[in-house]
């Protein structure tokens, strides 16, 4: 990019303080084909994906985006260097895919993610087999956080176009997953600070028991050297 030397060869340097965090969603969709191939016994197709969580185009920052697959498939290196952030295969096994991230600008460390491919349901509910044609999500939300981006990156991310004119949605809806999430730290922490003050009051009411049990001992102590005096 003409960027690039425009900036210099630090990229304009970094810029202090600054702090931009671009919101991301990635993740695979899978469809089951409703029995085994016979070429080959894969059962699904699945496609791996990287997008934007905001209607924004990735394509302005990113340069290129690295999927790394299992090493049975043939090139397990695929390379994708513009938006849609994706591929698809098909197969039969779940498997761990490393996605890394490359910017345009060459002063920005990658960032890699780590993706369970998801094909099946678990646990499949009542024990009902995969229905054929219907789409299997397993998405995640994260955010890129650029700490002190350069002068360079900071024009890229600040530069970003939409996508569409049109509404942008996830399969996931993470705002209602961050809510219920959030609620459920919410009753764990109540759950928590409620359990201490019981542990607190059991121990507070062991600690008066052990003190009473050692004012008895020493009664009966200083009793049984009193009557040893008396019989001397």
């Amino acid at each position: 990019m003409s960027l690039q030397t425009d900036f210099g060869p630090d990229s304009g340097g970094r810029v202090k303080g600054l702090v931009i965090v671009k919101p991301i969603v990635y993740g695979n969709i899978a469809r089951y084909f409703g029995k085994k191939r016979e070429e080959d016994g894969h059962t699904h197709q699945w496609t791996v994906y990287v997008k934007p969580y905001a209607n924004e185009d990735m394509m302005a920052y990113i340069k290129k985006v690295h999927f790394k697959l299992h090493e049975s498939y043939a090139n397990p290196n695929r390379i994708v260097t513009k938006p849609p952030y994706e591929l698809t295969e098909t197969g039969w096994g779940e498997f761990e895919i490393v996605i890394k991230l490359y910017f345009h600008d060459p002063n920005e460390r990658p960032v890699t993610l780590y993706h369970i491919l998801k094909l099946f349901q678990s646990p499949v509910s009542d024990g009902a087999p995969p229905v054929i044609g219907r789409a299997l999500v397993s998405e995640s939300y994260e955010e890129i956080v650029f700490q002190e981006p350069t002068q360079l990156m900071q024009h890229l991310l600040s530069n970003v176009k939409p996508i569409t004119n049109g509404p942008w949605n996830h399969d996931t809806d993470f705002e209602d997953k961050k809510e219920k999430t959030l609620q459920k730290i919410i009753t764990s922490h109540s759950k928590v600070r409620s359990e201490i003050t019981d542990l607190k009051e059991k121990l507070h009411l062991a600690k008066e028991t052990i003190s009473k049990f050692k004012d008895e001992i020493a009664k009966l102590q200083n009793s049984g050297s009193t009557s040893m005096m008396t019989g001397l």
